[in-house]
């Protein structure tokens, strides 16, 4: 057991020293190196996956601030949630051109000067307001490692940049209460296993009082919406961020929160 152990980890040896934020353009048509499908690739083999998957969720359900072992849990266990988003956006004429170019999310993609120029109310200005007032940025999410498919690989790479969005979109802060409502509109939205797990075990370290709130109004309120929106990773948000974020929420039919007091609970 050990050495598959020690097996399965060896990957993850590989993660050291790759803190930084991942490459602003997807490569795209050649392999990178010996069975490397994009930059930054590690290949595994399904016994790894399996014993890596359930590492990084008992570590992710012990703290789920871990990012780190969430984006693992993630990658090891989302192929065919990771097919059914790609098909969707294959269907959609905006989410098909986002596969094709393949944007990304940045601190070096943002221009944050004219997001702070963009008209209060838009997106734009929403969306930066949330990274600031929550001390967030989109450079600390993880890049893709463990998905032995390019396309696919992009695809779970967008919903982790998107993830700040749908959090300004929701009206959801980044504490405990706020990211398992996200998880639950993400699990109905994605079916992604990871997000399926955190929306079912993240209320275990909830207090009594969160958990009341969380399962009389924020449940079903995340699950309806979650349902009635269409997918969120067909829209390319790089070009709407002077859109209202009000219209957007009615043009995704995203209606708005319960009046619960979410910041002062956790």
């Amino acid at each position: 057991m050990a050495m598959l152990l020690r097996s399965a980890l060896r990957p993850l040896r590989a993660l050291g020293g790759r803190r930084g934020p991942a490459a602003d353009v997807w490569l795209r048509g050649a392999r990178h190196g010996a069975g490397l499908l994009y930059p930054g690739h590690i290949p595994t083999s399904p016994l790894q996956k399996a014993l890596l998957a359930a590492g990084s969720a008992g570590m992710a359900l012990y703290n789920p601030y871990r990012h780190d072992m969430v984006a693992v849990l993630g990658e090891t266990t989302g192929y065919y949630a990771l097919k059914f988003l790609r098909d969707q956006m294959r269907k959609d004429p905006e989410g098909a051109e986002i596969l094709q170019k393949r944007p990304r999310i940045s601190l070096s993609t943002l221009d944050l000067d004219k997001l702070r120029s963009l008209p209060e109310g838009s997106l734009g200005q929403e969306y930066l307001r949330f990274l600031d007032v929550n001390r967030v940025s989109p450079d600390t999410r993880a890049p893709t490692r463990f998905v032995d498919d390019e396309e696919l690989a992009y695809v779970i790479q967008r919903y982790r940049e998107v993830h700040d969005i749908l959090h300004t979109l929701l009206g959801m802060p980044t504490n405990l209460l706020g990211e398992i409502t996200v998880k639950w509109f993400e699990a109905v939205q994605t079916h992604l296993p990871m997000c399926i797990l955190g929306a079912l075990f993240g209320p275990i370290r909830l207090s009594a009082q969160s958990l009341q709130v969380l399962i009389s109004e924020l449940i079903p309120w995340a699950v309806q919406n979650g349902h009635r929106a269409p997918c969120v990773l067909n829209l390319y948000y790089e070009r709407r961020w002077e859109q209202p974020l009000r219209a957007l929420r009615e043009e995704l039919g995203i209606t708005d929160a319960p009046h619960v007091h979410v910041r002062g609970l956790a």
